[in-house]
């Protein structure tokens, strides 16, 4: 089975991505760390739901990595924006499986963190951002749980696409989430609404 881990926001820098989010909801992002194998670092804000935000951005004090960077920014431009939407199994092999367009299983740790990432080897999303990106976490515990949680709450995911019937068809067997939902559309795209101490706000 399948659960919403956290959703990512890419930006074209961390300070950035941090004034932009920060800005939107009125809630402090706390420091997370590099990811040396993609040349990229992040920033985490943990929620009241158990779920956890990051903001993620090419570091440009990292050596160019040898494949192409995750989450697809080596082609991101733009203003910030939710790019990807990340689902956690203890079965990621068998999840694979079912979803072949997840990617190659990436081994990564850092500190006393460890997990497995399924990644395409062109490091785009899976179907553009339709399915989520798969990842086991072979740790004792949880990131969200090192986080300050926040007076923030996911109220829905939406996924659009233009296969999106089926992709929920696709998920319906190993993803029950209420908050997720799957509209027809004729570009991917991603939307989330929170409750925030500013109120809803839809990014």
């Amino acid at each position: 089975m399948l659960i919403l881990d956290h959703l990512a926001f890419a930006a074209s820098s961390l300070d950035e991505g941090r004034a932009w989010l920060e800005a939107k909801f009125g809630l402090p992002l706390q420091t997370g760390g590099q990811h040396a194998r993609y040349g990229t670092h992040n920033l985490l804000m943990g929620m009241e739901d158990g779920l956890y935000l990051e903001v993620i951005a090419i570091d440009p004090a990292a050596p160019a990595p040898a494949s192409p960077r995750w989450f697809d920014l080596d082609n991101f431009a733009g203003a910030p924006r939710l790019a990807n939407w990340i689902a956690r199994t203890d079965t990621l092999d068998a999840m694979k499986a079912a979803m072949p367009e997840a990617g190659e299983t990436v081994a990564l740790a850092r500190g006393d963190l460890a997990w497995r990432m399924a990644v395409p080897p062109s490091g785009a999303l899976p179907l553009k951002g339709g399915l989520p990106s798969l990842i086991q976490w072979d740790c004792e515990a949880h990131p969200a749980q090192r986080l300050t949680p926040q007076p923030l709450r996911l109220d829905a995911l939406l996924i659009r696409h233009p296969d999106a019937a089926e992709i929920e068809r696709r998920l319906a067997p190993l993803l029950s989430d209420q908050r997720i939902r799957f509209e027809p559309a004729a570009a991917p795209a991603l939307s989330a609404t929170f409750q925030t101490p500013q109120g809803r706000v839809t990014l």
